[in-house]
């Protein structure tokens, strides 16, 4: 096992991946290789991300990586429990059913701009924020991430396109720089600002769309809306 996937801790190894603890070695598996698919430098995507998706999948498979280097000082406290959310309710809050360790359920009201770590407290339990992916979408600290798959004419000469998150369908210019190196930021579009952590960023990788062409009438096309927007 890599000192860096050692260094990695479960929680955030879960984040990357977009499991939680109480996944099973099969989804753990499954959810890293279409994580390991969507990010691979041959397929477009971001090589950065592909290294720590790999050593995120490592760090789970060794839970008990951290002990082998250094033995804890003090026994281990009990686990606070994950309240697991979607990037939905991290960038807008709301209403969310949660069921406690001693079987209840609760309904409880989220404020948006929750971070994954940060601690709620309800009916009496305190519980720690979790934000899993969903439809592709991943949240890293304050930034949401997603990949988009776009035509080789704009991984080529950039583009608008179209993108589906979270709150809806953004519009977003692609230029030439961004697209050869495959990786898009959107200002200010990632969580809301909340005490002292900062408004996040919307990145996208760009991938190659699977036997996507364009047609002469479709390439003049871009061609003019580029001109366009310039």
């Amino acid at each position: 096992m890599s000192l860096a996937a050692a260094e990695m801790s479960l929680k955030d190894a879960r984040e990357v991946l977009g499991v939680s603890s109480a996944s099973t070695p099969a989804e753990i598996r499954q959810a890293y290789r279409e994580a390991a698919k969507r990010a691979h430098p041959d397929a477009g995507g971001d090589e950065r991300a592909f290294r720590q998706i790999v050593e995120a999948y490592r760090r789970l498979q060794d839970p008990l990586g951290d002990r082998m280097i250094q033995a804890p000082r003090r026994p281990r406290a009990t686990p606070t429990p994950d309240l697991e959310i979607s990037p939905l309710i991290a960038l807008e809050g709301g209403e969310v059913d949660h069921r406690l360790p001693d079987g209840r359920m609760i309904r409880i009201t989220l404020p948006a701009g929750l971070r994954s770590g940060d601690k709620v407290r309800a009916a009496g339990a305190a519980l720690s924020v979790y934000i899993r992916a969903q439809d592709g979408v991943i949240v890293r600290g304050d930034d949401l991430w997603l990949t988009a798959r776009v035509s080789p004419a704009v991984l080529k000469k950039g583009g608008r396109i179209a993108v589906e998150t979270p709150i809806g369908r953004r519009s977003v210019w692609i230029d030439r720089k961004a697209a050869e190196r495959g990786l898009v930021r959107v200002e200010g579009e990632g969580l809301p600002a909340r005490g002292r952590r900062a408004r996040g960023h919307l990145f996208i990788r760009l991938s190659a769309e699977i036997g996507a062409t364009d047609s002469a009438a479709l390439a003049l096309l871009r061609r003019f809306a580029a001109a366009w927007a310039a």
